[in-house]
């Protein structure tokens, strides 16, 4: 299990947001909102955040229907390994101004946690992974939008509505963008 805890901007971009720009075409990553975990010389990983699968964990096989992860949230993580399970939490730490993020918990650590007041559970099948230098490079190409998080704005939507709300909040020729429809002619 991993933590991280984001307060203010630093090198890495470990716990914090990547907003696909509104001209990001790839199917794979197309108005998304991703929770980077990992980012570093090595690369970096992270979840998409707003591609719900309309299931909750419970669904997913036997071990998890009748146990106390059955309710979690589940999620289209990203195109690679997307049979693999990552179970994820995070909080807004209002007395830190930090947001604290659990990455890859196991289920009987995560079954403890159920019922913490504050505590956001996920879980995500699938992950979404940069080698060395690609996410650097595709930042240069302005194909990504690097923000921290700030208080409980993962809570307040989901879908394409979260990344308009999260984009349109960081600068307003981007929520011109993000509004705009997928075809021109529809206008």
């Amino acid at each position: 299990m991993k933590e991280r805890r984001t307060g203010t901007r630093s090198k890495s971009l470990a716990g914090q947001l990547l907003l696909a720009h509104p001209a990001l075409r790839d199917p794979n990553f197309k108005r998304t909102v991703i929770l980077l975990s990992v980012h570093n010389d090595d690369g970096a990983m992270g979840v998409v955040l707003n591609r719900s699968l309309d299931k909750q964990l419970g669904e997913l096989n036997a071990e998890f229907a009748l146990g106390p992860l059955a309710g979690i949230p589940l999620y289209c993580g990203g195109p690679v390994n997307p049979d693999q399970l990552i179970i994820v939490s995070w909080q807004w730490l209002t007395e830190e101004n930090a947001f604290q993020l659990h990455f890859g918990l196991d289920p009987e650590n995560t079954a403890t946690l159920i019922g913490t007041p504050g505590i956001t559970f996920r879980a995500f099948l699938g992950y979404s992974g940069w080698s060395k230098g690609q996410l650097e490079n595709e930042m240069k190409q302005d194909t990504w939008i690097a923000t921290t998080v700030e208080g409980n704005q993962l809570e307040k939507s989901d879908g394409t509505a979260l990344w308009r709300g999260i984009l349109g909040s960081i600068d307003p020729e981007l929520k011109l963008l993000a509004n705009e429809p997928d075809d021109p002619a529809v206008n």
